[in-house]
């Protein structure tokens, strides 16, 4: 377990999809969630067993085991998650788009280069249940 990456997902609409997988990734550990919802945050945090979640992604910065931050947030916070978990050295996730304005895209893109950390803008159609369900499907060979 020692070289696997910590990651924290920050935002457990969607983002709850995630859990699993990240629980079941070999090369991964889900090591904290974050959702502003307190009720949501505990009732999700349960029904996956996560230990560790926060209310304010903010929170998360501070904790120097996490390496790594998947956003997974309304659209309009992307761009000032991200800066904010680049400038605490933590590489990123997020689910597109990167921004709302080129200049927020710019900026995003300077402070990677700066820091020296992973910023990955994810197209994440391909992990909605839907996605995984055809996917499980064909490796079962049920599928022509």
């Amino acid at each position: 377990m020692g070289n696997r990456v910590k990651v924290a997902v920050v935002g457990l609409g969607f983002g709850t999809d995630f859990i699993p997988i990240y629980q079941n990734h070999p090369d991964a550990e889900l090591y904290a969630v974050c959702q502003r919802t307190e009720d949501k945050l505990k009732e999700i945090s349960e029904k996956y067993r996560v230990e560790r979640y926060r209310s304010d992604y903010r929170d998360l910065l501070k904790i120097k085991e996490i390496d790594a931050i998947h956003v997974v947030t309304p659209v309009d916070t992307h761009a000032q998650i991200v800066l904010d978990c680049l400038n605490a050295g933590k590489h990123v996730a997020c689910t597109v788009p990167m921004g709302i304005s080129v200049d927020e895209c710019i900026r995003i893109v300077r402070l990677r280069r700066e820091v020296g950390k992973v910023y990955m803008m994810m197209e994440t159609s391909a992990y909605t249940r839907e996605f995984l369900y055809v996917r499980s499907l064909q490796d079962e060979g049920k599928l022509g």
